[in-house]
């Protein structure tokens, strides 16, 4: 890598370099002071290609006097031997996660993150999408182009949710629509999976968001404290059941949180009463750090068991503390979480880590990984535990069969 001037975009080119597209679409980079030329970006060292069709209106063409390729725009009679996909050029993906290199950080928005992406034709289903995160990341998708899917429990927060993308994108009105999920109803699950299966044929990004943070001690229709069903279990069953609609463009993103690194469960012997305790062994705060490290623990063991499909999954951490409906079962987590508002991420900013696992390029490949920051990090050691994984797959697994049968 040379020196080269600061700049506001790391991918901008410096003085002196263009980029030219060879016919099987590979990006060379021309020094047209040196007169030489590389395959790497000469800023970032990464590669790019050129992929799909030409831009609407342009045709290439062989010109026999110049004895080269040329590019003519229909509509504007422009001529260039610059092909027009280059500006949409994407970044060779790796597979070797040291090879990943930092685009964004903790100050990095959701919106920032999709800068110059094309999500038309894509298809995410995100649960919780009608509020806090949630809803930031379902919007951010939604004026990219995606169709979103908001997997939510009230039409009436949905649909206003909705209607506020609408405002201020008006064409992301007919890409969004509401389907009813209720995480903690494993019958409401099964029906929302099978209405999913009848309309939708792929699902390019799941993205598990929905939680429940400071509940009291209850339990949801089929028997379980709701914490652990509503953030691991209904998940995990719902991820499962939509597998015939995933492949190698898929990405599974589950949202934990670094309170995972405080959870109490045993690495051996794991039961259902650790999971699902009793109201004398329970305790909110407990609960739910006890579910995230679920979230990670799952994510771990589905991106082995699925690694030979392609299929990317990540885990991640949005932020501390962030300002969104989290906090609403307990008046004291709502005064806590409004001190410290000035002090931690916007909804956007909280949004971002899960817009980068779902759609950055350089992650294609890679699975398995937890991020925070929009960068990957070290998971706590108990949720790397290769024998808790398989033991919550087990018992989730269990717990399911036994709950569907009755």
């Amino acid at each position: 890598m040379i020196s080269l001037p600061d700049t506001d975009s790391e991918d901008e080119l410096p003085p002196g370099w263009e980029e030219r597209a060879t016919d099987d679409g590979t990006v060379c980079y021309v020094n047209q002071q040196g007169k030489t030329s590389q395959w790497t970006h000469p800023r970032t060292g990464r590669s790019k290609r050129i992929t799909g069709e030409l831009p609407l209106g342009w045709e290439k063409y062989y010109d026999e006097q110049g004895k080269r390729f040329m590019f003519l725009n229909k509509e504007t009679q422009q001529r260039t031997n610059v092909d027009p996909r280059l500006a949409f050029a994407v970044e060779e993906p790796t597979q070797n996660v040291a090879q990943v290199r930092q685009r964004f950080d903790s100050c990095s928005t959701a919106l920032q993150v999709l800068h110059g992406k094309d999500l038309h034709g894509r298809t995410a289903l995100i649960t919780g999408a009608n509020c806090g995160i949630g809803y930031e990341t379902a919007r951010s998708l939604a004026h990219h182009g995606c169709e979103i899917i908001f997997a939510c429990r009230n039409r009436s927060t949905t649909e206003a949710a909705i209607e506020r993308i609408a405002q201020e994108r008006p064409a992301a009105r007919a890409r969004c629509r509401f389907a009813a999920l209720d995480l903690s109803s494993l019958r409401s699950v099964q029906r929302f999976v099978e209405e999913i299966k009848q309309s939708v044929s792929h699902i390019d990004y799941l993205i598990l968001n929905a939680g429940v943070f400071a509940l009291p001690y209850t339990k949801t229709e089929d028997g379980l404290e709701t914490t652990f069903q509503v953030s691991h279990l209904s998940h995990f069953h719902l991820t499962l059941q939509l597998e015939t609609l995933f492949d190698y463009k898929t990405r599974i993103v589950v949202l934990s949180s670094e309170s995972h690194r405080f959870a109490n469960l045993p690495v051996e012997n794991l039961a259902v009463h650790h999971l699902s305790p009793p109201p004398e062994k329970y305790w909110s705060m407990m609960a739910y750090n006890n579910a995230k490290l679920c979230n990670v623990l799952f994510a771990q063991e589905l991106a082995q068991r699925w690694k030979q499909r392609g299929i990317s999954v990540f885990s991640l951490h949005p932020g501390n503390m962030v300002s969104s409906d989290l906090s609403r079962n307990y008046w004291f987590y709502r005064l806590l979480f409004a001190i410290v508002r000035p002090f931690t991420k916007s909804l956007q900013q909280a949004a971002a880590t899960s817009i980068y696992c779902a759609t950055a390029n350089e992650l294609t490949g890679l699975s398995g990984l937890y991020f925070n920051n929009c960068f990957f990090c070290e998971p706590s050691k108990l949720s790397k535990s290769a024998a808790l994984q398989q033991q919550l797959w087990k018992l989730s697994e269990h717990l399911i069969a036994e709950l569907v049968e009755e």
